[in-house]
């Protein structure tokens, strides 16, 4: 079974049904079932249109629901109106539907939520771990602004920094390594920029590249974590960082600074440096501070941390750190790497370990585990 074929299917069809008259909630329940049967039957019968065959299947779920929901009134009138299998349009609605569902009578977060379920393809689990919150609560969330939509007209589009946040989540989840996101999220990207002359959209757009760019680098053959530090910088793409360079600049000269240039000029940083050792780490943090100062993010502050470390010794990283909530996620990895450079082994290790508990994926809790290890065998000398 093609997941990613599924996935990558999966806007357009919920678009479609859209357009014919579905509302939101209903038409995306019908796509679900769809993409449930799809698993059941492609597998021994794989259809010649797997598009038209979703279309039609999950119009046939949204009719039945409908006439389950209507049956006294409308029953011999639904029949007529289920549509005859064919081939679907080759529309890309990805975009269009991005927008639909950063709906005006949703709040920010709720929109964002409801497009990385609906659209993007996350999982509940997935999108809480990015927001820092139980993932019943973002359940709870997303079936309310479910029933803020339902039978709601998409005809008044969502604002663009909504849209922003979006794009950005779906491709750190994709840049993860748990779901294989993060290309459509640049090609979405791209036709946003495309649309839209907006800094912040190049901002995003040059941060995805500059990202995108060390991708090759990030993993061991064996699919082991590499640390930035310790990553073949000749595997890195040269010319997504060239281009991601060219836009940041552009963008930046416009004078009208958000949070994705300055975490893209972060980037940009990183991907300049030869070496780790060469890398502009006060720099780094003058953007950091430019970060904190637009968002007034605790995850901002945590990564300000690691680069106040870097650049003025572990023991003012470890200072800046104390500052924070030691709950954050990644908090204790921080820790340790701090200790670590400053020379108190004995707390890093135990600090890795315990980081490693609450890795949020199997990769990373790995890496902070062979972390502990390396530790207690050096103590153990």
């Amino acid at each position: 079974m093609n997941e990613a074929l599924l996935r990558s299917l999966t806007p357009s069809v919920l678009g479609i049904l859209v357009r014919r008259g579905a509302d939101f909630a209903a038409a995306e329940d019908a796509v679900q079932d769809a993409l449930v049967e799809a698993v059941r039957v492609w597998p021994a019968d794989p259809p010649r249109d797997p598009k038209g065959w979703l279309v039609t299947v999950a119009w046939r779920r949204f009719l039945d629901a409908t006439r389950a929901d209507t049956a006294r009134r409308r029953r011999e009138n639904l029949v007529d109106e289920e549509p005859a299998p064919g081939p679907a349009p080759a529309v890309d609605d990805t975009l269009q539907l991005y927008f639909l569902c950063a709906h005006p009578s949703l709040t920010p977060s709720s929109a964002v939520a409801l497009t990385l379920r609906a659209v993007g393809g996350l999982t509940t689990r997935q999108i809480a771990q990015a927001y820092l919150v139980p993932e019943a609560t973002m359940a709870q969330r997303i079936s309310r602004a479910k029933r803020t939509v339902s039978g709601v007209r998409f005809d008044q589009p969502g604002d663009v920094a909504t849209v922003l946040r979006v794009l950005y989540l779906v491709f750190n989840e994709g840049y993860s390594g748990d779901v294989d996101l993060a290309a459509e999220a640049i090609r979405l990207t791209r036709q946003l920029a495309a649309a839209i002359d907006h800094p912040e959209v190049a901002g995003l757009l040059a941060l995805m590249l500059l990202h995108h760019a060390r991708r090759a680098a990030r993993t061991a053959p064996d699919g082991s974590l590499v640390p930035l530090a310790e990553q073949d910088r000749g595997r890195w793409d040269t010319e997504s960082i060239a281009e991601g360079v060219e836009i940041l600049q552009a963008a930046l000269a416009r004078d009208r600074l958000g949070e994705f240039q300055a975490q893209a000029a972060i980037a940009a940083l990183h991907a300049d440096a030869p070496t780790a050792e060469e890398t502009d780490w006060v720099q780094i943090v003058e953007w950091y501070d430019e970060l904190a100062r637009l968002t007034d993010s605790p995850v901002v502050r945590l990564n300000r941390a690691v680069a106040v470390g870097e650049a003025d010794g572990p023991r003012a990283g470890l200072a800046a750190l104390a500052a924070l909530d030691d709950t954050l996620p990644r908090h204790d990895a921080v820790a340790a790497y701090l200790h670590e450079r400053d020379g108190d082994l004995a707390t890093a290790a135990r600090l890795y370990a315990e980081a490693a508990l609450k890795a949020p994926n199997l990769a990373e809790r790995d890496h902070l585990t062979r972390q502990a290890a390396r530790l207690n065998a050096r103590g153990c000398r």
